[in-house]
């Protein structure tokens, strides 16, 4: 499973899965607990393949990230998310040296290790998009 079916949803902690649409909004089930939920149009929902982090030249995209987190940790977990803001920093420098310090916060990054952390430790470690996916299925014709 790709980062396209994997949500963030604004007020509920953890990451979900979509598992299917109903006529005002769609079921997502919580990665960690198998608890499903009902989502409507109410509800702040992030697709994980559609957010990007600034960099000072361009956007770079989360499965981006996710996968140099993933390398540079040999598939396992990073650093945990509570640590101190300058080991936070140090750690997203590592991963993405020209990320925009004005415009990423410590928030952002936070979010994103305990997230990679997440999928990682409940072994969803395919980061690509599904338009890369496809391109490599168009070129393998």
């Amino acid at each position: 499973m790709g980062l396209e079916k994997i949500l963030s949803i604004a007020g509920k902690p953890g990451l979900y899965e979509l598992t299917a649409q109903t006529r005002g909004g769609f079921i997502a089930k919580s990665i960690t607990e198998d608890k499903k939920i009902a989502v409507n149009v109410r509800h702040n929902v992030s697709l994980l393949s559609e957010i990007a982090i600034y960099t000072y030249t361009e956007e770079v995209p989360l499965g981006t990230i996710f996968q140099t987190m993933f390398e540079k940790e040999d598939g396992k977990p990073a650093i945990d998310h509570k640590v101190s803001k300058k080991e936070l920093e140090s750690y997203f420098a590592e991963v993405l040296p020209e990320y925009d310090v004005d415009r990423v916060y410590q928030s952002d990054i936070k979010k994103i290790i305990q997230w990679y952390n997440l999928l990682v430790n409940n072994g969803i470690t395919d980061f690509s998009k599904a338009e890369a996916s496809k391109d490599a299925s168009d070129e393998e014709e």
